[in-house]
């Protein structure tokens, strides 16, 4: 049910009167689609088991006995099968679901009367057969852009419907039977659609659990609207989602938009989810707007194995006049990002380039804070992407690292001089702080109770492709 469920929102449309670019694109394949049709077909097949044929009774000219009135009650659905079906994709349009040669079993009572004395009773068996189902499912959006679906166009056909009685004199009841066998298919074709519209209806209340709003964590949450109409092929349909990263209850665009991309022409999986580099960056600006991307580095956080400790005699080796001028005392270190990090997508290469400042203090022993420097600091780090359940989740390297002087309070010195040590710095405390947000993961569009099977990621121009198969649970 989940799984139709997630095929219908793929074909949501919502109304738009802007043309941009999504910075994220979820692709339905082939394969996709058939197996939402597989659990579709199932809940649609359960939902038939409610069938219910009304009570039927009427009267008959039965020779040589004359008239025969009977009552057929109590008919309920021992067995149906859908063994043939079908679902297409209409380009432009939506889902054509088809189904046929479908059967059921239905068992009931009877009674009869007749030459106004003599009753009778039993029980009788229905084999129901060539049934046919044809009906589009068409998907809009709601006011909140979460898509909402109908059933139209429904049709439904009966082939054939032939009673069996059982008990008493029912040999000879089986002779008019085929009056009753007409009626029986009338009442089950107007049966069947209604049945049909409620297993649409009925996915409502789970299209609604599409996260279009998916809370990262207090400071950020990720917008997954659709920004546009699906792009309907033969064989695969494109959802754009706006794909954008906002502080929470503050929703302040960027000063970026979303560039174009296109996906490759694979279609191994079930899904394939883009992500651009846009929805990376947007990600960037939250977190800068929201004041994160500073931290206080003490010496309590480098690891007692290092060579090195965060005080002015360590420093003083690199400048003696720290030492001079401040000795014997601990030392503070505050990074902080100048302006928003850069993501860049390359094949096979996700590269994160920032901009900042560190400024190095020396801690008095009344805790008063006196500025040493500050460094101009530019550094390339590249990011191992992977995906945990469902959420995507990174590891950053560093890669390169460059100082300049921003400012001394301790006189003139050579840059270089403390390289070594700030390298070591960022690579034993400050990527590893990072690293440990970034494996928390930031949430993937989902519906429901979702769950990808055997994900890869591959690093593409612009964008990282995820391609995985799919299961639901409920």
């Amino acid at each position: 049910m989940m799984a139709l469920s997630w095929l219908l929102v793929l074909l949501a449309i919502t109304s738009t009167t802007l043309s941009i670019n999504p910075g994220v694109t979820v692709r339905l394949t082939n394969k996709g689609l058939q197996y939402g049709k597989q659990l579709g077909i199932a809940a649609l097949q359960k939902e038939l088991q409610s069938v219910h044929i009304p009570d039927y009774s009427g009267s008959e000219h039965v020779s040589p006995i004359g008239k025969v009135t009977y009552s057929l009650t109590n008919m309920r659905l021992v067995n149906t099968g859908l063994p043939s079906s079908a679902v297409n994709l209409v380009p432009g349009t939506g889902v054509r679901l088809t189904i046929g040669n479908a059967f059921m079993n239905l068992h009931g009572d009877w009674r009869v009367k007749y030459l106004r004395i003599i009753k009778d009773s039993g029980s009788f068996d229905v084999n129901v057969n060539g049934l046919t189902i044809s009906t589009t499912i068409a998907v809009k959006s709601d006011e909140m852009g979460r898509p909402v679906v109908s059933n139209t166009n429904c049709v439904a056909t009966v082939g054939s419907a032939k009673v069996k009685f059982h008990g008493g004199a029912s040999w000879l009841y089986n002779l008019f039977s085929k009056f009753i066998n007409k009626a029986l298919c009338n009442a089950l074709q107007e049966q069947i659609c209604p049945l049909v519209d409620k297993t649409v209806a009925g996915l409502n209340p789970k299209l609604k659990t599409l996260n279009v709003l998916a809370k990262v964590d207090k400071y950020a949450e990720i917008e997954y609207s659709m920004v546009s109409s699906p792009a309907v092929s033969q064989s695969s349909i494109d959802l754009n989602l706006k794909g954008e990263f906002y502080n929470i209850g503050k929703h302040q665009e960027p000063p970026f938009t979303p560039a174009a991309f296109s996906l490759p022409s694979e279609n191994n999986n079930m899904l394939y989810t883009a992500l651009s580099a846009f929805t990376a960056n947007s990600a960037a600006f939250v977190y800068n707007q929201a004041g994160v991307l500073s931290l206080y580095i003490m010496d309590d956080m480098v690891p007692k194995s290092s060579p090195f400790r965060l005080d002015t005699k360590t420093f003083g080796v690199f400048i003696p006049q720290i030492a001079k001028q401040y000795p014997g005392l601990m030392m503070k270190l505050l990074v902080r990002a100048e302006k928003n990090p850069s993501i860049t997508f390359q094949p096979k290469n996700a590269t994160l380039q920032a901009t900042g400042t560190v400024t190095a203090y020396a801690i008095q022993h009344n805790g008063t804070l006196s500025p040493l420097f500050v460094l101009n600091l530019e550094s390339s780090v590249s990011a191992d992407v992977f995906v945990r359940g469902l959420s995507v989740a990174g590891h950053l390297t560093l890669n390169e690292m460059k100082l300049s002087l921003g400012t001394s309070y301790v006189g003139p010195f050579q840059v270089g001089s403390v390289d070594s040590v700030l390298r070591t710095v960022l690579k034993i405390v400050v990527i590893p702080i990072v690293n440990v947000q970034l494996d928390k993961g930031y949430p993937l569009p989902a519906l429901g109770k979702m769950n990808l099977v055997k994900p890869q990621i591959q690093i593409m121009k612009d964008y990282m492709l995820i391609g995985t198969d799919v299961d639901f649970t409920g």
